[in-house]
């Protein structure tokens, strides 16, 4: 069997350091180091990192080099790269580089990769250009007007992320609306604020077998029909990488939007999954995203490991999540436009990572993914914030912003930013009781609650933050970023033993799922083997 993360003498080496680097705060490493700063500050494209206000220095760094080599990251990345078998799993390479790729690779496994990426992408380009030049019409002949795009996880989370952080910057030539749960109550807001006539319905599914983008669909196709629009199938469109069975459902052949089987949910951004994208801010904004996310791949590929952010990134939370038993990450997002990012990396990352099997099926007894959590700062500020600075959990942080807006109220923008600095260098540099007892006295505060209330103001600090900046939210931008968290995610799961590339964990409840549903319909008896919890939950429903 492989050696496992803890069976590493270098592993053992960086519990021992932790141990040290545990008597030393932030403002220390600071003061010792006047070029901290300026070493620990990367960049790669149009991506700024400050990991100065981390818990590591150059040994730190070189401990976590060391323990890569041992591992053997460089030649599993390589693999990555080259298309070779990296789930092993279910025996598969992971192609998400080869959708962006400049020259993607040729082939992989018998798989003509580079002709395939290259062929679906013209469809893509070409129906896009047809409908939003109006020659894809619906079925009375006049162009549409809506898109409702349904999907679900890595189908719906991506392109939605994208709509909303490029919609700023872009026109939209449709009124888009992504759908995504099975929940009524989220698509008959969207049926209201569509005309059926005008619509375009935009089926997103892999094997197009998955019940909650099919029941929302066969949803809108009876609305659209008691609207009385004449030929559904004309108001039809599928994204899959199983064309008979969208051809079955009713999708007219030039209207399938194909990608390939090796595309992962998660990973499903970078392929004809973006579609609404396309359709609504045109090629040339998608094919500058693809071409950030190249950029970082190119970095990723060739940058040595003091200046690879990804791996520098990976390190840290794998520094933090197994060294410092930090069970979290906080994200915090200071650009409203990229509102979506946590909730799209939390499923990058803890589908990914979040494991407890090696790669070759043995227990996991260190930590693998950090729970990751957050949202958009400013409004964070006012609730889970209280946590990160005085709350009793270690919560390493990173915030996201752009350095340049794209709208013309400066004000808005430095306050925004001077916000995100501010809560950074707070969490740092935290509060003694004796400065906030020198502020109350400075405010006349009575002696007899002077104690307690300074007690309550004091932060203990020495909290651990990362601070990305990009230059601007542009496509380009925006695809450095996610591109980074893909491979930061890769290289973590390398480097605590195990497979980011499958995702057993999502298929219990989808089983269970459909075998409760025809139960509480009064088709089936309940099978044996149900706790008594659920049995009594369903008794309530059908009471």
């Amino acid at each position: 069997m492989t050696k496992t993360p803890i069976e590493y003498a270098e592993w053992t080496t960086l519990k021992t350091h932790a141990q040290d680097m545990k008597k030393h705060t932030l403002a220390g490493h600071f003061a010792n180091n006047p070029a901290r700063q300026e070493e620990l500050t990367k960049t790669v494209d149009m991506l700024r990192f400050d990991y100065s206000k981390n818990h590591i220095t150059s040994e730190t760094l070189a401990l976590f080099k060391t323990y890569s080599e041992a591992v053997g990251l460089n030649d599993l990345r390589g693999k990555l790269l080259g298309g070779e078998v990296v789930n092993q799993s279910e025996n598969r390479p992971a192609l998400h580089t080869a959708l962006r790729a400049r020259d993607p690779i040729v082939s992989s496994g018998g798989e003509p990769v580079a002709e395939r990426v290259r062929s679906e992408r013209a469809k893509l380009f070409d129906v896009a250009g047809k409908l939003r030049a109006g020659e894809i019409v619906a079925a009375d002949g006049a162009p549409f007007k809506h898109i409702i795009f349904l999907g679900i996880g890595g189908s719906s989370l991506g392109p939605a992320l994208l709509m909303k952080a490029l919609g700023y910057s872009n026109t939209s030539a449709f009124d888009v609306h992504i759908v995504s749960n099975i929940d009524g109550h989220a698509l008959m807001p969207v049926l209201d604020a569509c005309e059926a006539a005008r619509t375009l319905l935009i089926v997103a599914s892999k094997t197009f077998t998955t019940t909650e983008t099919l029941t929302n669909a066969d949803t809108v196709r009876r609305w659209m029909k008691d609207a009385g629009v004449s030929d559904l199938n004309a108001h039809l469109m599928g994204v899959t990488a199983a064309p008979e069975k969208a051809k079955e459902y009713g999708v007219p052949a030039d209207n399938v939007l194909p990608f390939a089987e090796w595309v992962g949910g998660r990973y499903s951004l970078w392929s004809a999954i973006s579609a609404p994208v396309v359709f609504a801010y045109g090629a040339q904004v998608f094919e500058e995203f693809l071409a950030g996310a190249d950029a970082v791949d190119q970095h990723f590929a060739k940058a040595p490991f003091e200046d690879n952010i990804p791996i520098l990134s990976a390190c840290l939370d794998v520094w933090y999540t197994n060294f410092w038993d930090a069970q979290t990450r906080g994200l915090f997002v200071y650009d409203d436009r990229l509102g979506l990012l946590p909730d799209y990396l939390q499923q990058l990352e803890t589908e990914s990572n979040g494991k407890d099997r090696t790669q070759d099926g043995q227990d996991v007894t260190w930590q693998t993914s950090p729970i990751l959590w957050g949202g958009v700062g400013t409004d964070c500020q006012h609730s889970v914030f209280q946590l990160m600075h005085q709350g009793t959990h270690l919560v390493p942080v990173e915030f996201i912003g752009t350095k340049n807006a794209d709208h013309t109220e400066s004000l808005h923008h430095r306050k925004l930013l001077a916000n995100m600095f501010a809560q950074s260098a707070a969490l740092m540099r935290g509060r003694s009781v004796e400065e906030a007892t020198e502020k109350l006295i400075a405010k006349g505060v009575n002696s007899d609650t002077l104690d307690h209330l300074a007690a309550s103001k004091s932060f203990r600090g020495d909290r651990p933050s990362t601070t990305i900046l990009l230059e601007r939210l542009t496509p380009r931008a925006l695809g450095n970023l996610i591109a980074f968290y893909e491979h930061k995610t890769f290289v973590a799961g390398m480097l605590v033993g195990i497979n980011p590339y499958d995702q057993m964990g999502v298929e219990l409840g989808k089983e269970l799922a459909t075998e409760l549903e025809g139960v509480i319909a009064g088709d089936t008896a309940l099978p044996e083997g149900y706790d008594a919890s659920t049995k009594a939950l369903i008794d309530y429903l059908q009471s």
